[in-house]
């Protein structure tokens, strides 16, 4: 089964942390990498540009408008995510849960399973 783990982030919580307490975040998600890597669980990883390089893209009148993103006002914002094969939702939460960012406080990881990909309904 496939599941999106998905990092929320808010900046204000990120500003109120020490280097060292960055570093440390940063470090913990290698390592994170090398273990979903080595259970043949990771398919995917990708952080995301800060929303203030954003571009927010809608059709009116049959042509697009642009504007700068984020597209909703929001403290939070999406960072990056983990799209992992893994046996269960269980399994997908327990490695949610090794994720740096869930032991602090006010920024979030949510797991969502994959009901559709390339064409394919996923089981």
């Amino acid at each position: 089964m496939k599941f999106l783990i998905s990092m929320h982030i808010n900046p204000a919580v990120l500003d109120a942390l020490t280097d060292a307490e960055r570093a440390a975040i940063g470090e913990g998600h290698g390592r994170f990498i090398e273990e979903l890597k080595a259970s043949g669980e990771l398919i995917t990883t990708q952080a995301l540009a800060d929303p203030s390089q954003a571009a927010v893209v809608s059709v009116r009148g049959g042509q697009p408008v642009v504007t700068d993103g984020p597209f909703l006002e929001a403290k939070e914002y999406l960072g990056g995510f983990y799209l992992v094969d893994c046996e269960d939702k269980q399994r997908a939460i327990e490695l949610a849960a090794q994720i740096p960012d869930a032991a602090i406080e006010g920024l979030g990881i949510e797991v969502r399973q994959v009901m559709f990909a390339d064409g394919q309904l996923e089981a």
